[in-house]
């Protein structure tokens, strides 16, 4: 679900593929569906590809916001409710404990939350994709 949804560098919010055009991306913003070309010199990131360094490596996005889901029962977070950023770090590590604190700033925390918070209003609660987790599970077999 989440390969889709995009970060474009230097635009607020976040974007859905639509579709692909010479050299560029049509994007339909989340927040308001309204649909604006991204350019090949835009950094484009899918949600897919990111991830959270943890101490033993990294911890692909889906699994991070599955996590958010579970604390919060599929509610927003309130950021500001959570105060300074030593709060927010803390609320953090119980959702992923064992995540790096050194390399992950509290500014990417907040970044997350503020990912999730726009997804759930999207109507996008699934995260992570069903394919990925079936594929998974028969190699693990």
């Amino acid at each position: 679900m989440l390969k889709n949804v995009l970060s474009i560098s230097g635009r607020p919010g976040l974007f859905r593929l639509v579709n692909r055009g010479k050299n560029m991306l049509i994007v339909e913003a989340l927040a308001n569906g309204k649909r604006t070309p991204a350019y090949a010199h835009d950094k484009v990131i899918s949600l897919a590809d990111v991830s959270i360094y943890t101490v033993e490596g990294d911890t692909p996005l889906a699994g991070v916001l599955e996590s958010v889901k579970e604390k919060t029962g599929a509610q927003p977070v309130d950021v500001k409710a959570l105060g300074s950023d030593e709060k927010v770090r803390e609320y953090f590590a119980t959702i992923l404990p064992d995540f790096d604190a050194d390399r992950v700033y509290t500014t990417d925390i907040k970044k997350l939350f503020a990912w999730y918070n726009l997804l759930l209003e999207a109507g996008i609660t699934d995260f992570a994709d069903k394919e990925e987790e079936a594929s998974e599970t028969e190699e693990g077999k």
